[in-house]
């Protein structure tokens, strides 16, 4: 089987700065290049932060997200990608972070399986944040 390796997620958004300036100021993603991608008339940035990547686009015109796509129990009821995961060392480090930010955190899990969260960007769209469980 040929090899490959994760190289970036991708989401849209109705404003590329004002997503730009939140990946930034939440995440700490830098931004590596902006760019046009003329077929589909978007506006385009791929931000990064150390390996991970995220490219972000805008287009004139473009629907919202749908209400249920904003609710991580309610989106899996629609096929389709769902979201990007990262895992962090400690959540309640990275939720106390989140809320001193004013990340809007959509949803938490603490089970014996592992604990978890998912805030939305500034366009509503889900990304988790996952910390593994000690063995």
């Amino acid at each position: 089987m040929a090899e490959f390796t994760f190289h970036h997620g991708g989401v849209s958004v109705p404003s590329l700065d004002e997503a730009i300036d939140w990946y930034g100021r939440v995440l700490g993603f830098e931004v590596e290049k902006r760019f046009y991608i003329e077929p589909a008339r978007a506006h385009a940035a791929m931000v990064r932060k150390g390996p991970l990547r995220f490219e972000i686009f805008e287009v004139a015109g473009a629907a919202p997200l749908p209400e249920d796509r904003r609710f991580p129990p309610r989106d899996l009821q629609t096929h389709g990608n769902k979201h990007v995961a990262f895992r962090v060392e400690d959540l309640e480090v990275f939720l106390a972070e989140m809320e001193q930010k004013q990340a809007e955190v959509a949803f938490v899990v603490r089970e014996a399986f592992g604990k978890g969260c998912f805030i939305r960007d500034c366009a509503g769209n889900l990304i988790e944040f996952v910390e593994e469980p000690n063995p």
